[in-house]
């Protein structure tokens, strides 16, 4: 059974972004910059933005860092991304979600600059996704297909189950894993709350990917001998962080799998930056022409 180590992949990538970063920035004549706003007192989100602040300054990304209250109106928060995005220093534009109520997520992610949205979560990257088109992919399912490259763990032409259809993994990484691109051309199964047989499913998958969020629902049952999981679920639980998956059980079966912590978690924030430098990079280039 082979461990997809995220943590270990990860920090090849910001190694090798800082590369590339310093070899460029001689050109540019400035670092890339990300902006990272906060709304609200989620402690989760609170770790998170840790987690990516500490990550910008291992690789050499400038962040800039806005912690706004719960109540802010969203006229306010409209008008600091508008300002973020004017911004010369700033290349990319990361609001993390989930954002208070009273607020509505997307209309302040449109108002972000599709060409600093390194989340890719604007509807026009959403679209140019859709569409086969170059455009920034959302991180996490982005952070994934890397971490199956990096493993040498093709997809291609075989039964690949995701489970889960939301905007920021299962829609995207649907869309990724069916294009005609290498690590890709996968026949594609999406499941969700309303899907009948959901075991049956998962039994045909050899590459299955969970993002349900509930602890442990994929059991050893579930899986068929020598599959690729993927598990995007992280939860906290009384004996500790899990994902979706029942690891232990699972693991025995698995060809491959992901641990939880550790797995698509890094992955996810190397992408970020990576969008990032890409952002910046575009950029610079367009001023040098």
């Amino acid at each position: 059974m082979i461990l997809l180590d995220g943590k270990v992949t990860a920090a090849s990538i910001r190694e090798e972004l800082r590369g590339e970063i310093l070899a460029f920035q001689l050109r540019a004549g400035r670092a890339p910059g990300l902006a990272v706003i906060l709304v609200g007192e989620d402690s989760a989100s609170h770790v998170y933005v840790r987690s990516k602040v500490r990550a910008c300054e291992q690789t050499g990304v400038l962040s800039f860092v806005y912690r706004l209250p719960a109540g802010i109106p969203q006229q306010e928060l409209l008008t600091l991304i508008g300002k973020l995005n004017k911004r010369l220093d700033v290349d990319g534009i990361l609001l993390q979600l989930p954002l208070p109520k009273g607020i509505d997520s997307q209309i302040c992610l449109a108002a972000i600059d599709p060409r600093k949205d390194v989340d890719g979560f604007h509807p026009e990257n959403m679209g140019r996704l859709a569409l086969g088109l170059p455009g920034f992919v959302p991180c996490t399912p982005a952070g994934i297909l890397e971490l199956l490259r990096r493993y040498e763990l093709s997809p291609s032409g075989k039964e690949a189950v995701v489970i889960g259809r939301s905007n920021i993994v299962g829609k995207p990484l649907s869309l990724l894993l069916a294009r005609q691109a290498p690590y890709a051309n996968a026949t594609v199964t999406v499941c969700h709350s309303c899907t009948r047989d959901l075991a049956g499913h998962c039994r045909r998958a050899d590459f299955l990917f969970l993002a349900m969020g509930r602890p442990r629902c994929i059991t050893g049952d579930m899986v068929r001998e020598g599959a690729v999981v993927i598990d995007v679920g992280i939860h906290r639980t009384e004996d500790g962080l899990c994902g979706d998956v029942d690891f232990s059980q699972v693991s025995a079966k698995a060809k491959a799998i992901t641990p939880v912590p550790g797995g698509v978690g890094p992955m996810t924030i190397a992408m970020l930056l990576k969008n990032t430098v890409q952002a910046w990079k575009a950029v610079e280039m367009e001023r040098m022409r």
